[in-house]
C-alpha cells in the first residue's frame, strides 16, 4: 500500500477532498479494495490526516475557480471530522463562490456519538448519503458497518440533515441488484429524499 500526501485531486471537473482514511464500513464495492488511487489519482492512502490550514491551502492551489463542485470525499469517511468539515466549509464558502457537497455513509452520528446533521448548515450545499440497499438486512451485508443498527442511524442522519442543507439525497452503486435498487427507489420516495443511482466507475 503506497502512502502520501494527497489531501486534494481532481475527478470530472470536480475537486474532491481527502481528509481521512478511517471509515467504520467495509463495502463489498469499495474502490479502496481496487488500488491506491480513484481515478488516476496520486495515493490516496494518508501518510497522515492534513490540518484544516493544509486543506485550505491545498485547495486554493488547485484555483478552485476552474472547477465545479468541492466535494468532501476520499478514502475514508468525511465524517471522522464532522468538526473539520463544518469548519473547512465554511470557509471554501466564504472564499469561493462555489457549490459545496459533502458523500458520506450517514454514520457520523454514531462515529461521533453525537447528533453531527446541524454542523453541516451554512457548511455545505449538498449531502449524498450511501443507501445502497432497501432494508437493514441487506444493508448490513453490503456495507459491513461496525454496528447492526447501522441502517437505522443512516436513515435518521439523512432525515435530519433535511432540516440543514438545502438538498439531500442518497446514492446507490449499480452493483447492486435491479430488485434492490427498486426497493432503494420505494424507500426514497416514502423519505421524500431523491434517489441517484451511481455507476461504480464514477
Amino acid at each position: 500500500m503506497k502512502k502520501g500526501l494527497t489531501f486534494v485531486y481532481a475527478v470530472h471537473g470536480n475537486l474532491y477532498i481527502n481528509l481521512t482514511n478511517k471509515c467504520p464500513c467495509a463495502c463489498t464495492f469499495c474502490i479502496r479494495r481496487n488500488g491506491d488511487g480513484a481515478y488516476g489519482s496520486d495515493s490516496l492512502w494518508l501518510e497522515r490526516e492534513p490540518t484544516v490550514e493544509e486543506v485550505l491551502a491545498a485547495v486554493a492551489e488547485f484555483s478552485p475557480d476552474s472547477y465545479g463542485d468541492i466535494v468532501f470525499c476520499g478514502y475514508g469517511e468525511p465524517m471522522e471530522r464532522a468538526d473539520d468539515v463544518a469548519f473547512i466549509g465554511k470557509e471554501l464558502k466564504n472564499r469561493y463562490n462555489k457549490k459545496i457537497r459533502l458523500n458520506t455513509n450517514g454514520l457520523g452520528d454514531r462515529i461521533n456519538g453525537r447528533s453531527v446533521a446541524s454542523l453541516l448548515e451554512g457548511a455545505v450545499d449538498v449531502v449524498s448519503v450511501s443507501l445502497n440497499a432497501g432494508c437493514s438486512a441487506e444493508y448490513n451485508k453490503v456495507t459491513r458497518p461496525k454496528w447492526e443498527d447501522g441502517f437505522d442511524v443512516m436513515l435518521a442522519f439523512a432525515e435530519d440533515c433535511k432540516k440543514y442543507v438545502p438538498q439531500v439525497m442518497f446514492t446507490v452503486v449499480d452493483v447492486i441488484s435491479k430488485e434492490e435498487i427498486e426497493k432503494c427507489r420505494a424507500l426514497s420516495e416514502k423519505m421524500d429524499i431523491p434517489l441517484r443511482v451511481r455507476p461504480y466507475d464514477s
